[in-house]
């Protein structure tokens, strides 16, 4: 776990995605050891998610709780499971020579800092649901950090991908190292020569869009997370609508 810890830390540092780092063409980290982290940090949100119902007094809320602080990992492994085969199969398109395994620890590596900004907001959320008592208010608040998580993790694996594609160019072309581009100073900075990898972005863009809509709908699947007032607990609701049109329904019914 410590060295999880640690490996999480480089990456929120842009440590463990430099150049140097870089140079054999994959993220030198330990996925096993990041994965173990990211399900602590996906229960310790889960737990501030689902606190809504035991700040409300709802029925049976400590299962709910318990229940979110199980649910929000596994609604990033399920995530994962669907959509990691398209992202190879959009990797190998742009001739890209990442191995299946660099791949999974690209895409691991990417959730981790998605978890680590989550559980980061997660005391934000607990505050809000004990200081409010809309249950519409609430559910559009974890949309939007989940966005947020979302938007960065994705953000990050795109930087990456970049980096990556300048150093493999430039070994491929025997042209100068990829030293020679200022090092970006963090995991999200921008280097300076975006036009080398300007088809990765728009192919890993198109991607990023299947990633959130299967995310979004599987979170509907996986649901209730936060357990609505004076609603009875059970581990999952029926099948119905879909993850958008609640969202709207809770806008609509937060502004009229």
């Amino acid at each position: 776990m410590k060295q999880g810890i640690m490996q999480l830390d480089r990456l929120l540092r842009g440590e463990a995605t430099r150049f140097k780092t870089l140079k054999r063409g994959t993220l030198d980290i330990d996925a096993a050891g990041l994965a173990s982290v990211i399900l602590i940090l996906g229960m310790i949100y889960g737990l501030c998610m689902g606190s809504f119902g035991l700040f409300q007094h709802g029925p049976r809320a400590v299962p709910q709780l318990l229940a979110t602080a199980g649910k929000v990992p596994l609604l990033f492994l399920l995530t994962l499971l669907v959509t990691f085969p398209s992202l190879y199969v959009f990797n190998a398109l742009i001739g890209s020579r990442l191995s299946l395994g660099s791949t999974l620890r690209l895409i691991i590596a990417a959730m981790a800092i998605m978890l680590a900004v989550l559980a980061s907001l997660g005391t934000i959320v607990a505050f809000f649901s004990a200081s409010t008592t809309d249950y519409s208010f609430i559910l559009l608040l974890n949309v939007i950090v989940f966005s947020v998580s979302g938007f960065l993790g994705m953000k990050f694996l795109l930087q990456t991908l970049h980096r990556l594609t300048l150093t493999q160019t430039a070994e491929e072309s025997a042209a100068a190292e990829p030293s020679a581009v200022p090092e970006p100073g963090g995991a999200l900075d921008k280097t300076e020569n975006q036009a080398i990898s300007a088809n990765v972005t728009k192919i890993f863009r198109i991607w990023i869009v299947v990633f959130g809509l299967v995310g979004a709908q599987m979170a509907w699947v996986l649901r209730p997370f936060i357990g609505a007032p004076n609603v009875e607990f059970t581990l999952f609701r029926a099948r119905e609508s879909n993850f958008f049109e609640a969202v709207g329904r809770a806008l609509t019914h937060l502004l009229g």
